[in-house]
């Protein structure tokens, strides 16, 4: 009898265990909720836009609506390029008190533009494998849609996968709400780019 309740408990300490490392059901939504609206915004803001529309640039020295997608494109896979190799390392919870922004200061921090950031030059729109927008927004869609597949089915540990960014350190959950936050920073300036007074009107 006294080996049945050794048996037991061990099962109920690993169930335990399981329950703490893994994301929340409302924490799963809000990231998949939160990813699929961040896609359907950048698609909103180039559909229908014509060649001319997709290559104007307000300036010599700003992007395109076709730079910005290029961009987006080529920092999602960079991002998530970056958190799938942490989440492969052990988990490192001795470093979560490194982590001092909350899951919607992330968002708001990365989707406030009114900070401008220079990126770093393998994420130039000139330097992405991307020809096209059409390019940009089939890799874009299909490493999203695998995104949130991923959050809807995961059970690893995202909170206690630490990331250093040279802007901060954030766990592995709170760098794909980045990941969502960072197109929408991008959906923003598209639309900086369509209200510009010189945008072709076709």
């Amino acid at each position: 009898m006294k080996k049945i309740f050794s048996i037991l408990a061990g099962c109920m300490l690993l169930s335990f265990t399981t329950a703490d490392t893994t994301i929340s059901k409302e924490e799963r939504k809000t990231a998949t909720d939160f990813l699929n609206e961040t896609k359907k915004g950048i698609w909103d803001a180039v559909n229908g836009l014509s060649e001319a529309q997709l290559k104007f640039k307000p300036a010599p020295d700003r992007w395109s609506v076709e730079d910005c997608v290029k961009h987006i494109a080529q920092s999602e896979n960079m991002l998530w390029g970056m958190v799938a190799a942490s989440l492969k390392q052990p988990a490192t919870p001795e470093k979560r008190s490194d982590v001092k922004a909350t899951d919607q200061d992330v968002i708001k921090n990365v989707e406030d533009r009114s900070t401008k950031v220079k990126t770093f030059a393998p994420l130039e729109p000139v330097n992405t494998p991307f020809k096209t927008m059409q390019e940009a927004w089939a890799a874009f869609s299909a490493s999203r849609d695998k995104l949130v597949e991923y959050v809807n089915s995961t059970n690893d540990d995202l909170r206690n996968h630490i990331n250093q960014l040279p802007v901060g350190v954030f766990d592995s959950y709170q760098m794909i709400l980045f990941i969502g936050a960072h197109s929408n920073r991008h959906m923003q300036q598209i639309n900086e780019v369509k209200a510009d007074p010189n945008f072709p009107k076709q």
